[in-house]
């Protein structure tokens, strides 16, 4: 029999993205299955594919990544060690910049290159439908028309099914959704980045799912005789558990992503789905931001 002990991202609870697509809410981010810089094969090949199968094994059903990660490292790995794809899994992935070595990331949304993008993806993951596709970043220098009007087509070519966007501020969500329906945002926010906090508020009242990016940051907040580590200490839990567990009771649309290349640290990750945060330690955890 399997319990809930065997399958930790259970104890997460669920989002519907796009309200029809249910995921576990404590999901996996493929960034770190590349090189340094994002940039290259991971150091670690095997150890890769296996990170990915026990995420899966453990009830991750939400796995994101991006064609950007390494460049298309990260997708290849996927498709490597998933496919073909439980039925309950949903792998999101995201377009819209180029790569020119380690570290550098340049936004580029013309549509005929988000076109190519969503095909490259497409082939890469061994998919014919990609349930979410993100726009990785606005494209200050092409109308945002243009970039999300090539993503709509390809929804209504059945290439798409919900359109999602990444590091955009409240006004940019409200005119993409002038435009098509969008079902997520991912932006930077953790324990102690909190600049999203109003895209947070917007997402919560509107059903869009959070998905926050850089989600074990604790910094000095970790420290010894702090907050974090006392509360993580009154659990039998680390600061980085924690601070999971505090974004999965701060919202029910956060959809935390966090990436490791390691077994032993997925499997830590994911337990912080199990540790139960009274409303006095949410209100302090909180405060520190």
């Amino acid at each position: 029999m399997t319990t809930i002990s065997d399958r930790p991202a259970e104890a997460s609870g669920t989002f519907s993205v796009g309200g029809d697509l249910p995921v576990h809410r404590l999901g996996y981010g493929a960034m770190q299955l590349t090189g340094p810089g994002v940039w290259g094969p991971p150091a670690d090949h095997d150890e890769a594919v296996r990170v990915l199968r026990r995420a899966v094994e453990l009830g991750v059903t939400f796995i994101d990544t991006a064609d950007s990660y390494g460049p298309f490292v990260s997708e290849d790995l996927i498709a490597e060690a998933l496919h073909p794809y439980p039925a309950e899994l949903l792998v999101a992935t995201k377009g819209g910049f180029t790569r020119s070595g380690p570290n550098a990331w340049t936004p580029l949304g013309r549509p005929e290159y988000l076109r190519q993008c969503v095909e490259m993806s497409l082939r890469r993951l061994r998919l014919e439908r990609i349930d979410l596709y993100q726009l990785h970043r606005i494209d200050p220098a092409v109308p945002l028309e243009d970039q999300l009007g090539v993503l709509k087509d390809m929804q209504g070519e059945g290439k798409i099914r919900h359109i999602g966007l990444s590091e955009v501020s409240v006004e940019e969500v409200k005119r993409s959704r002038g435009l098509t329906e969008i079902a997520t945002v991912q932006n930077l926010y953790n324990l102690t980045e909190r600049k999203s906090e109003d895209v947070l508020k917007y997402c919560e009242a509107e059903g869009i799912g959070f998905i926050p990016w850089f989600p074990l940051a604790t910094g000095q907040l970790a420290e010894p005789g702090g907050v974090l580590a006392e509360a993580a200490e009154r659990h039998g839990a680390s600061p980085a558990q924690l601070a999971l567990a505090w974004l999965l009771h701060r919202s029910p649309v956060m959809l935390p992503i966090p990436g490791t290349s390691k077994v032993a640290h997925l499997e830590d990750n994911l337990a912080a789905a199990a540790i139960e945060l009274t409303d006095d330690e949410v209100a302090e955890l909180t405060a520190l931001g």
